[in-house]
């Protein structure tokens, strides 16, 4: 080789260290890690699969949550109860809300409490309080869906009911019907296309419009009896026999509709995760892995709350002042001050975020987008436009969790939901830090999100998981 050609050579080789010192670039999971990590990483996934496969909804996840921390050692905490340190606790809200927590020996006045929160509701279709109808040979269900939706993604799938029904005499009775293969389904219809000329027309909002999510529960007529609905009748008749219930029973009942599908893996790798409310499973389940499976002088909180999916709203979301009073009965159980203690506390709001999807690949700035299998995604900031209703977490913070992170080899990457003036949403954030806790946005990207269906990378829920366990060591 000239000397010419050597010059060259070691020029370049010197520009590439430099890049490589100098450049930001998002790693992906499947290159960065060993064969070994990636069968940790499968197995948690099917671990996770299991769960959400009998947690869809809030009440379910709450019921399952709290048999998993009990089978680990942890006690029912109910208010006035004396703690100390090692203990290891539980409280329920309503059945609908879980918060785990472990006290450690650390000061809470110096070190706060290390907290995990994500939610456990889903979009999904609810029953109203007066839903059912007869029409020309069918027996439906009337609706409002919960949570922001694509309304035309609900129809012609398998749907499940979920719920629970307080009857007349004040009992109360669990519902889940469609689960089972030899359980009935439930649906909703679509206009065929041959017919659809004029709806294919509408805009995505119009092509189904609200009061046409309309499940389809009967058809069979019920005989002996001359009254004009006759198949709601054979209906009732069935629900009475089954679960003691009447017509009325409804206006004091929580029932939905949810796909009747299992999480299963998609692709010939089996890289990818696909299943119902991956939004915010995807984050709770990590959470509540990570305070079971992690060891810390800190004391630790993991909280899964409802009703995000609609503003965080009544007294099981996150704007609920229980959550506070929590926090303060924990601090004053331990002789500290609670608004000492929330100064020195951190959060990690534990939600998903919005996945680059090269299908559509004009809505985002890739720059900053959540890439698959890239790792956890934090978002500094969330809210629209402008930051309007965002969390906008301090640089410090930032660059404590980075530093975190770095030291602990989680793979982790950063981004927007979305172009600046497309994009948006909010999470449990902005409430947590409206407590005075320093508090940033984490979780898993999602493709397809609020769909009935959706889809996430193993790798990213294993390093969500893995975030998660070393910020509260």
């Amino acid at each position: 080789m000239s000397n010419k050609k050597q010059n060259d050579a070691t020029l370049e080789k010197k520009e590439e260290n430099l890049a490589d010192k100098l450049f930001y670039k998002k790693k992906n999971y499947f290159e960065e890690s060993d064969e070994k990590d990636i069968e940790k990483c499968y197995k948690f996934a099917d671990e996770y699969k299991n769960f959400i496969n009998i947690s869809k909804t809030e009440r379910e996840t709450c019921r399952n949550a709290v048999e998993i921390v009990k089978q680990a050692g942890f006690k029912e905490f109910k208010f006035g109860d004396k703690l100390k340190v090692g203990d290891k606790r539980y409280y329920v809200n309503r059945d609908k809300s879980i918060a785990v927590f472990k006290i450690g020996k650390n000061n809470l006045e110096e070190h706060g409490i290390k907290i995990l929160g994500a939610h456990i509701d889903s979009p999904r279709i609810d029953l109203k309080q007066n839903p059912m109808y007869e029409d020309s040979g069918f027996c439906f269900f009337k609706t409002h869906y919960y949570g922001g939706i694509k309304k035309y993604q609900w129809t012609t799938i398998p749907l499940a009911l979920h719920g629970t029904i307080i009857r007349k005499d004040g009992t109360s009775v669990n519902v889940v019907i469609g689960e089972d293969e030899n359980d009935p389904i439930f649906y909703i219809n679509d206009l065929l296309p041959h017919l659809g000329q004029e709806q294919m027309m509408s805009n995505g909002y119009k092509i189904i419009t609200g009061e046409q999510l309309n499940l389809v529960i009967g058809g069979k007529a019920y005989k002996g009896e001359k009254i004009k609905d006759k198949i709601k009748l054979n209906v009732l008749a069935i629900l009475n026999e089954k679960y003691g219930i009447l017509e009325e029973d409804f206006l004091s009942s929580e029932l939905c509709a949810v796909p009747a599908y299992k999480a299963r893996d998609i692709g010939f790798d089996r890289a990818f995760i696909g299943g119902y409310g991956h939004d915010d499973k995807s984050c709770a389940y990590p959470a509540l892995r990570a305070i079971l499976d992690t060891k810390s002088d800190d004391t630790i909180l993991t909280l899964l709350v409802d009703k995000e999916e609609i503003g965080s709203e009544g007294n099981t979301g996150m704007k609920s002042k229980v959550y506070e009073d929590l926090m303060d009965e924990i601090s004053e159980s331990l002789k500290c001050t609670p608004r000492k203690v929330r100064a020195k506390s951190k959060c990690l709001s534990a939600d998903v975020t919005s996945c680059f999807d090269p299908n559509f690949p004009n809505v985002y700035e890739r720059m900053n987008a959540s890439m698959i299998s890239c790792g956890a995604s934090i978002n500094k900031f969330t809210g629209s436009g402008g930051k309007s209703s965002a969390n906008d977490a301090s640089a410090e913070f930032m660059g404590e969790i980075r530093k975190i992170f770095r030291d602990t080899d989680v793979i982790y990457q950063t981004s927007e939901l979305g172009k600046v003036d497309l994009g948006g949403g909010g999470t449990i954030a902005k409430y947590v830090a409206e407590l005075n806790i320093d508090t940033i946005d984490i979780g898993v990207p999602v493709i397809s999100m609020h769909a009935p269906y959706e889809l996430i990378s193993k790798g990213d829920l294993y390093n969500t998981y893995k975030a998660f366990c070393n910020f509260i060591k």
